[in-house]
């Protein structure tokens, strides 16, 4: 059987075609999933999808149409699939439901020290022999409050870091983690968080109930000198809210790893072209913004793990057994 692999990145392709090597052959293509691209998909029975990729109603039917009986997505979040439509169509749609939770909470630490500390900024400078120190002035985090919202694999990931760096640790989740408790974690509410901590990071799922978590009247509760980080979805955050702030003078940094928008844009070269998107446009002109493109799941060991379990979900499916990764059971 052939597979067709949709928004394969360049350093993933070979992990992909080696894992899949001794089951099935795979098609590894680097253009997304969409209603112009799904044509391709006709006559294959998988099809494997990256989080970008668009499985929206009419993307589904015309995969449906044409053959495909699974949609095996290479991430942890699906909100980019309609899973009652997949469902009404009699899809199989399975997910990874875990991997390395090492690799983003280390990211999203990454973009916090990189806006703190003004790295960006002073590797520029020094390319142009300026050694200058004006404007690079960071702060101690040691002492200081980290607000975790989601404080499941990832945020308990996140929090143990923090716990190295000496913070207090404030927590907001439906259910408390033990764990995080154990390293002193105190659980309050969503406002007391956001107004009491210096460094407040973002590792929950997108849902209705958490779009936009971070709304206008939620950036107003916040520190005018705290650091904003997310690494987990987009649509967490009102970014043009998040711009009117900014442009208020308000945080010490904002670090994202994704955008509301993004779909259409990350991933792709867009460096010759005209970026018709005002507000990343202008978010990204702001000197204590730093923003990246979706990569901070990017390591070997993740992306490894990642590609192991979508080999196994596959072998599931064709084996017809079922598994804790299936979103959609087989018809």
């Amino acid at each position: 059987m052939e597979i067709v692999a949709f928004g394969v990145q360049a350093d993933e392709k070979p992990l992909i075609e080696q894992a899949f090597r001794d089951h099935h052959e795979v098609r590894s293509l680097d253009v997304f999933l969409n209603d112009d691209t799904a044509p391709i998909a006709v006559g294959h029975e998988i099809v494997c999808t990256s989080v970008n990729c668009d499985l929206g109603a009419s993307v589904l039917r015309a995969l449906a149409a044409g053959g495909t009986r699974m949609v095996a997505q290479r991430s942890t979040g699906f909100n980019n699939i309609d899973l009652d439509v997949a469902a009404d169509l009699g899809l199989t749609v399975a997910r990874v439901s875990y991997y390395s939770p090492y690799s983003v909470a280390e990211f999203a630490w990454t973009l916090a020290m990189a806006v703190n500390r003004r790295i960006v900024r002073a590797s520029t400078r020094t390319r142009d022999f300026d050694f200058r120190l004006d404007g690079l002035m960071g702060r101690d985090l040691h002492g200081r409050t980290a607000g975790v919202l989601g404080t499941g694999k990832i945020g308990e990931a996140f929090a143990r870091i923090a716990h190295g760096f000496g913070m207090k640790l404030l927590g907001w989740d439906v259910a408390e983690n033990p764990a995080c408790m154990q390293l002193g974690m105190k659980y309050v509410p969503k406002e007391r968080l956001l107004a009491e901590s210096d460094l407040i990071s973002l590792h929950v799922p997108l849902m209705p109930e958490t779009s936009r978590l971070i709304d206008a009247a939620a950036l107003k509760t916040m520190k005018d000198d705290a650091i904003l980080v997310n690494s987990s979805r987009g649509g967490l955050i009102d970014t043009a809210a998040l711009v009117a702030e900014l442009r208020e003078g308000r945080f010490t940094g904002v670090g994202l790893d994704v955008y509301e928008a993004e779909a259409g844009l990350f991933f792709l070269d867009k460096s010759l072209q005209a970026i018709e998107d005002d507000t990343l446009a202008r978010l990204v002109t702001f000197p204590n913004v730093l923003v990246t493109s979706h990569q901070a799941y990017y390591t070997r060991d993740a992306v490894g793990q990642i590609v192991d379990t979508t080999v196994r979900n596959v072998l599931d499916y064709t084996a017809g057994r079922r598994s804790e990764n299936v979103l959609v059971p087989r018809s």
